[in-house]
């Protein structure tokens, strides 16, 4: 079942499925199944996560819901580890920050033909961290949300771990 962090509904099952049920299932994304991301979640996820968030808030106020789901799903699509692109940085080389949503777009594009909303998503999902701001409300929508999303993963393992503790 397809589901994201705090929601019950089988996300194949409903309207946000057919955004992006021809990108969802390639070997690009499952990929990132394999990669720890926020400590206690997937990059695949993470990415569901921020996807299918972002396309309710997107539909509710009218915005791109499509195109935020699409965004959403490809927003980090990079294979390196940060820490370790940190730690072998030259100085004068990009800031994890900016590079990962540079390559995510490059990746991104491998997959689908991107719009120019799409990418301005992509690449401006790190903002207030990166420049120039957004451009589109969808951007912003995006950037909440992935913060949202990783405050979420991370937080909800150790709240769950606290409260099984407090019941033994």
């Amino acid at each position: 079942m397809l589901k994201a962090i705090c929601s019950k509904k089988d996300l194949s099952l409903c309207a946000y499925y057919d955004c992006i049920c021809d990108i969802i299932n390639s070997c690009e994304l499952e990929q990132l199944k394999d990669i720890t991301h926020h400590i206690s979640t997937t990059r695949f996820q993470h990415c569901l996560n921020v996807s299918y968030y972002s396309y309710i808030v997107c539909k509710k106020f009218r915005l791109n819901a499509r195109s935020a789901a699409r965004a959403g799903l490809l927003h980090d699509l990079f294979y390196y580890d940060r820490k370790e692109y940190n730690a072998m940085r030259e100085k004068g080389q990009y800031s994890h920050s900016l590079m990962h949503s540079l390559i995510a777009l490059r990746n991104a594009s491998q997959i689908t033909d991107i719009t120019e909303l799409e990418r301005d998503i992509i690449v401006k999902h790190m903002w207030p961290a990166t420049r120039p701001l957004p451009k589109y409300m969808e951007s912003y929508v995006i950037t909440v949300i992935d913060k949202y999303c990783a405050l979420l993963e991370v937080c909800i393992p150790k709240i769950c771990s606290i409260l099984s503790t407090r019941q033994q």
